[in-house]
């Protein structure tokens, strides 16, 4: 069995907390270790390999945690446009052997009974080998308006249920014939593909066509973006499960949470004898008032009454036109190369700490609207301008020109930390014409 982990999403149903760049799985939420490396340990021992599909920007990321916690990710498929989980998982499952049984999850669930968790899965197995599309119900603990439903009669899947209205929500969960539609998966990857093109066939043709247009360099196989663009953007509910007559559900017997808003948070993480639940790294105080949503950020705030952390979305839409860059990144972005955190961001000019790994570079690379000077705090940059390269010690600095082509280098053993000052009539990081990258990416 292949464990394939969707590790997407557009980091909206946890802002501030979770941007575009660093989607809800990568924030260490609720201690040591993010979701996505819960995820990771949750399902080492489940399958003969581990399958992560994200795209290009995430995928450092999940290699990041991956090593953090020793472990090995066996293959990455890597989406150059975000198009649902049906393209996703048609692209996963043309990548395995046709009778190869996938066990599809997501990378942002919080799953803490781990035994419960693979007695479900091997339950999961077993109709999966019979030929069956089985999808994972979970005991309704409250009536939950921002899940879709399954309604079923012991495995047999009867139909599926939007996400309802408070009344109708408040008869799925007493029903005891009505169950959280998890999200979570498990079939062979030819019965898949068989369900796909006979219920969505442009989709099967059009991720057949992306697949075959793929490009693998080891264990990271990337889908162009122009294949991938004429994909249709679905679901695989909507695709496949809703119109097969293949499906057959597992009712889990584990504790489960998609920390999908902040009250979902909050009932992990608690609130205070007011009912508040405030997520901040300074002290809060709160007087005279009662079941308020609180999270602070570096660069933002959010204030929420209990109840309408799903409107966040609302939030995020609005600041995508007002204030891209806030929804986009926080003010500490990691790159493959390391990571950078703006220290100020002015008229004309912006101030960042760049922390460069040991033997990591960034692209060649130049500027089109903007001058840079580096003053290096500690390790030795190794910087190229032009047809010159020199080093640069702590306490040196060097300075580049608007327009010349320049590459940072760390080839030394510790991290190299040095302080950037852009100067220049338009600051934004879509102002990158990479010319050389180690790490394949587009501008």
């Amino acid at each position: 069995m292949t464990v394939v982990i969707l590790c997407g999403g557009s980091g909206t149903r946890l802002w501030p907390l979770s941007r575009s760049l660093m989607p809800k799985q990568f924030v260490k939420l609720l201690g040591e270790r993010s979701l996505f490396q819960e995820t990771l340990k949750r399902n080492r021992d489940l399958g003969d390999s581990l399958m992560v599909v994200t795209n290009e920007e995430q995928y450092f990321l999940a290699q990041d945690e991956a090593d953090e916690i020793f472990m090995r990710i066996d293959s990455f498929l890597l989406e150059s446009v975000a198009k649902n989980t049906a393209p996703a998982i048609a692209l996963s499952a043309m990548a395995l052997e046709p009778e190869e049984v996938m066990l599809v999850v997501p990378s942002d669930h919080l799953i803490p009974e781990i035994s419960a968790y693979h007695r479900s899965v091997n339950g999961a197995l077993r109709l999966a080998m019979q030929d069956h599309l089985v999808t994972f119900g979970i005991q309704p603990s409250s009536p939950e308006t921002g899940y879709g439903y399954i309604q079923a009669k012991g495995e047999e899947v009867v139909a599926f249920h939007e996400k309802p209205n408070l009344e109708r929500a408040k008869e799925y969960a007493k029903s005891g014939r009505h169950f959280w539609n998890s999200g979570m998966f498990c079939f062979k990857a030819r019965v898949f593909l068989e369900e796909l093109q006979a219920y969505a066939p442009d989709i099967f043709e059009g991720a057949k066509r992306a697949f075959e247009a793929s490009k693998s360099s080891g264990a990271m196989r990337r889908i162009p973006r122009g294949v991938m663009e004429k994909i249709r953007e679905e679901s695989i509910d909507y695709a496949v499960m809703e119109k097969s007559q293949r499906t057959r559900m597992v009712q889990a017997d584990f504790a489960w949470n998609d920390v999908g808003s902040f009250d979902a948070l909050a009932e992990e993480l608690g609130s205070d004898e007011q009912g508040n639940f405030v997520f901040a790294s300074k002290e809060v105080a709160l007087l005279d008032v009662q079941d308020l949503i609180v999270v602070d950020t570096s660069d933002a705030l959010l204030i929420a009454q209990k109840g309408s952390s799903q409107k966040v979305k609302e939030v995020v839409s609005r600041l995508k036109k007002e204030n891209p860059e806030l929804i986009h990144i926080h003010k500490t972005a990691h790159r493959p190369w390391g990571s950078y955190t703006v220290l100020e961001n002015a008229q004309g000019y912006k101030i960042k700490k760049i922390v460069v790994k040991p033997q990591s570079r960034l692209s060649l690379q130049k500027h089109h609207h903007r001058n840079e000077h580096w003053i290096v705090v500690s390790g030795t940059a190794t910087v190229t301008v032009g047809e010159r390269s020199f080093l640069v010690h702590p306490n040196e600095s060097t300075y580049i020109k608007m327009g010349e082509v320049h590459r940072l280098e760390n080839q030394g053993k510790i991290p190299l930390v040095l302080i950037e000052a852009q100067v220049g009539e338009y600051l934004g990081e879509d102002d990158i014409i990479r010319l050389e990258d180690d790490y394949q990416r587009s501008e």
